[in-house]
């Protein structure tokens, strides 16, 4: 495990072995220069296949320590200016990110790079190491304790070298989180060497492997020409819709008949914007259209099953990998070949156990192809096959809605993308069981089927599911298991509302006696070129860039002061977190409980979960 520091006087690197407590410290400034001992140490683990792991060391840490191998000597500014240089490119150019960094065949030392394998730099997705610090529930986070371009005495620099050895800390830290994406990794470059598996997210191996595989069947994926190798794509300057509609869906209902009519009539020259404002009531149901895919939902209510009716949730299977292969959807420069292997990947997923790393990475990689297929950067690129999925996938499952609402006594409650809930009289579940037999007749499609219990809805992004079993669904603001570029902070709102709902446990006294401070904490962050302040008894303190806290009785107000806007530019702005509570900063857990909880604040927040439902 490693990580770098650059500034201009001071360069410093740390090291940990990643299964053992062996730490090493290198430093290049005015009072030491550590260059050769530190070409020597990446010697060492060169010559025993050693794996350097690090967090963004592709993009930033490895090529500013290549450009010290390829010295063999250098002084701290050399160092700090590659760094700069290296920060500069990615800021003025979205391509200057690749500039730096240094081709697998030219690594001195193999790179894991943590960052790039959980695709956090993708802009949705973007995670820093402190953010991870906090959803980690580490003791201490630690920010940068001195800004960038900053020269360091020496009393600054041992600081700098703590805060260096603590971030390596970290990262060793997420590592064994990720331990089952790097094994499957390793089984890749044993099955399929030449490229580097070791770094790519799931997505991304799903995407190479399906184009591997599309080029071992002879499908050329690349033209190649004085400008390089450039993508085969098929780009649309026109779209008509009803060239990607399935031609035999029909409806009864006047207004799934009005939508289906609108789109036929449709010439588009951009997928976005297809469906904007696009929706049907039915029964008195709102469906809603998207380029996303298709809901509606019954809001602020909790329905239960009881014993005469039941609450059915009906799923399509791997919904738009399957509309391809049962509809022989493709990119039409990759012809029928791509439908074969889509097909193939979908059966080889079947082979593994569902929360199996393959088999998260193989539906990654299935839904990944038809998310790329609007990429004008991919070799799936052909938006009409987006379109062919995106509109037969909500135009199916309405199919399937109009049949189930010609049940009596039946009431949909949600549709979602790949799917729909329904509650039904139990003495009509035989019917339910013969449209859904024959929407999959007619489709081709498989739908799986689950009875819930209970399902407590705030709207179609914010529910809990209760199974028949005692296992729980949750989504958007109900859910606690996040991932982990998720904000995971005040997780007990979540959870004390999952049994309130659940268990009709008590707001108040659940909170007074959870057991588990970490999950009152809450984290805000600015970036560098802001800072945060906590005001307390008159007296303004600055608090670290991404701060973890608790609201607290007696705490400080908490706030963000950003940059000046163009029309003020002399006026910095104060925006307030959490206005009119107070809060407790705890980037170390120590200082948790210098002030008591405001349990005030947390029981606000469970009953806007909570109440309202009826």
């Amino acid at each position: 495990m490693y990580d770098i520091e650059t500034y201009p006087n001071v360069f410093t690197l740390a090291l940990e072995h990643s299964e053992a407590p062996l730490c090493w410290s290198f430093e290049i400034s005015d009072h030491r220069n550590d260059s050769k001992e530190i070409i020597e140490f990446l010697q060492y683990l060169k010559d025993t296949n050693a794996r350097m792991v690090g967090f963004n060391n592709l993009g930033f840490d490895y090529p500013v320590l290549h450009t010290l191998i390829r010295m063999g000597k250098s002084d701290a500014r050399s160092l700090y200016d590659k760094a700069m240089a290296i920060i500069h490119s990615q800021d003025d150019d979205e391509n200057g990110k690749w500039m730096h960094q240094v081709n697998p065949t030219d690594r001195f030392v193999d790179q894991i790079d943590l960052f790039k394998i959980h695709h956090f730099d993708n802009k949705a997705r973007a995670t820093s190491l402190k953010v991870l610090e906090f959803n980690m529930r580490s003791e201490s986070i630690e920010d940068l304790p001195f800004p960038v371009g900053t020269n360091l005495n020496a009393e600054q620099i041992q600081v700098l070298k703590k805060y260096n050895r603590h971030d390596v800390a970290q990262t060793k830290k997420f590592m064994h989180f990720t331990t089952d994406m790097l094994s499957f990794r390793e089984k890749l470059c044993t099955l399929y060497p030449g490229k580097d598996w070791l770094n790519f997210n799931d997505t991304k191996i799903g995407k190479e492997f399906f184009a591997m595989k599309l080029e071992e069947a002879g499908v050329a994926l690349y033209d190649y020409g004085s400008k390089g190798r450039t993508p085969r794509q098929t780009p649309r300057p026109t779209i008509a819709l009803k060239d990607a509609i399935l031609p035999w869906i029909e409806f009864q209902h006047s207004e799934f008949n009005r939508v289906l009519n609108w789109l036929k009539d449709q010439v588009i020259t951009e997928t976005k914007g297809v469906f904007n404002d696009l929706t049907a009531t039915v029964d008195g149901f709102t469906f809603v259209f998207g380029l996303g895919g298709i809901h509606g939902s019954v809001e602020s209510q909790v329905v239960e099953s009881n014993d005469d009716h039941v609450i059915v949730d009906l799923d399509v299977a791997s919904y738009y990998p399957n509309l391809a292969i049962t509809n022989g959807f493709h990119p039409a420069h990759l012809g029928r070949d791509f439908v074969t292997i889509y097909k193939n990947l979908y059966e080889q997923r079947k082979s593994y156990p569902k929360k199996s790393a393959e088999s998260a990475m193989l539906k990654l990689a299935l839904n990944g192809v038809y998310g790329d297929s609007n990429s004008r950067f991919s070799v799936f690129y052909d938006p009409l096959f987006t379109m062919s999925i995106t509109l037969n996938g909500q135009l199916l499952l309405c199919v399937l809605a109009e049949g189930l609402m010609q049940i009596e006594g039946l009431k949909l409650i949600q549709v979602n993308t790949d799917g729909l809930t329904v509650r039904v009289p139990r003495s009509q579940k035989m019917l339910v069981d013969l449209a859904r037999a024959a929407w999959e007749l007619r489709t081709g499609l498989q739908l799986e089927e689950a009875i819930y219990k209970r399902m407590s809805i705030r709207d179609v992004n914010n529910y809990l599911a209760e199974y028949e079993n005692g296992s729980v669904k949750r989504k958007g603001a109900y859910e606690y298991d996040m991932e982990w570029h998720q904000n995971a902070g005040g997780l007990v709102i979540a959870k004390v509302a999952e049994k309130v709902l659940v268990e009709n446990a008590p707001i108040r006294e659940t909170l007074h006696n959870w057991p588990d401070i970490m999950d009152f904490m809450l984290r805000t962050k600015v970036p560098r070129s802001s800072h945060l302040a906590i005001e307390r008894d008159g007296v303004t303190s600055q608090l670290q860039n991404i701060t973890r806290y608790y609201i607290a009785e007696g705490g400080g107000h908490l706030f963000k002061w950003m940059p000046p806007l163009a029309k003020n530019p002399g006026q910095w702005r104060k925006i307030g977190v959490e206005s009119g509570w107070g809060v407790q900063p705890c980037n170390d857990i120590k200082d948790a409980g210098k002030l008591p909880v405001d349990y005030d604040y947390y029981i606000r927040e469970v009953e806007k979960l909570c109440l309202g439902l009826a």
